[in-house]
């Protein structure tokens, strides 16, 4: 089965894009960031006419909102950290019973952090502070569990167009990457490693200066897997086609394949 995760940037601008890609790759799960609407705008029935039968939604107006769309039933589902007070819709966990067993997956969109010094940068260190308890909790109850979505962090130079120029500025700055590599220590793997990766492989590039054309990219968007899950790893991959399409997200998707 495959899991993909996708920030859209704006469902209702980007639907028939989400419709022709599960088309052409009808993956089983699809997490989706970045809705920018509310549930009551999200096209349910759409979407359930594509296959995705069951989809749990946590939306928000303008800004943020997450979901999963999944071919296989879906329980369980907690909005957002538990225990941490949060008025934006940014983390959705679920219980997906799959082909390859029961699945645990909490799909984020998280905090950009806008720059090292800014209020909107303590609210990141804050947030990923208490992703970290969630998750520790989580995989205490939930050991088959993966975590995915647009983590604004490139954990590593290779996942930088420039870490040079950019180093210590927002996504790549110390405090994020030690707040990464504290969520593998929980137990997690970084499943796009796990396999031989062609050099300069990013998920995000800015619409501005010629951003996508020229490769000047990062590796923001990640599949985290649990050791019991690390075995039924058979690839991950990102797909740079929905990029080159008219009026894209600056996202691609990001695909986990087990089996």
């Amino acid at each position: 089965m495959k899991i993909t995760t996708w920030n859209v940037n704006s469902l209702a601008a980007r639907l028939q894009h989400v419709l022709d890609w599960t088309a052409a790759n009808p993956v089983d799960v699809l997490c989706i960031q970045e809705l920018k609407l509310t549930d009551d705008k999200f096209p349910l029935d759409v979407l359930r006419g594509h296959g995705y039968e069951h989809c749990a939604v946590f939306g928000q107006k303008t800004y943020n909102g997450v979901a999963v769309l999944s071919r296989h039933p879906v329980r369980d589902v907690v909005k957002n950290i538990v225990g941490f007070e949060d008025d934006s819709s940014r983390l959705l966990s679920v219980t997906l019973d799959t082909p390859v067993g029961e699945l645990r997956v909490l799909n984020g969109y998280f905090v950009n952090g806008q720059a090292p010094g800014t209020e909107k940068f303590d609210y990141k260190m804050s947030w990923l502070r208490g992703l970290r308890d969630y998750v520790r909790e989580e995989l205490a109850h939930h050991p088959r569990l993966l975590l995915v979505g647009d983590f604004n962090i490139a954990p590593e130079d290779r996942d930088s167009y420039d870490p040079v120029g950019l180093k210590e500025t927002i996504h790549h700055t110390t405090e994020e990457r030690d707040h990464f590599r504290r969520l593998l220590a929980l137990g997690l793997v970084d499943s796009f490693r796990l396999f031989e990766q062609p050099e300069k492989s990013f998920s995000w590039w800015d619409y501005r200066m010629l951003g996508y054309p020229k490769n000047r990219g990062l590796r923001i968007d990640h599949v985290l897997v649990s050791e019991p899950v690390k075995p039924l790893v058979k690839g991950c991959s990102i797909d740079r086609v929905p990029r080159k399409w008219d009026k894209p997200s600056d996202h691609a998707p990001v695909t986990v394949e087990l089996g």
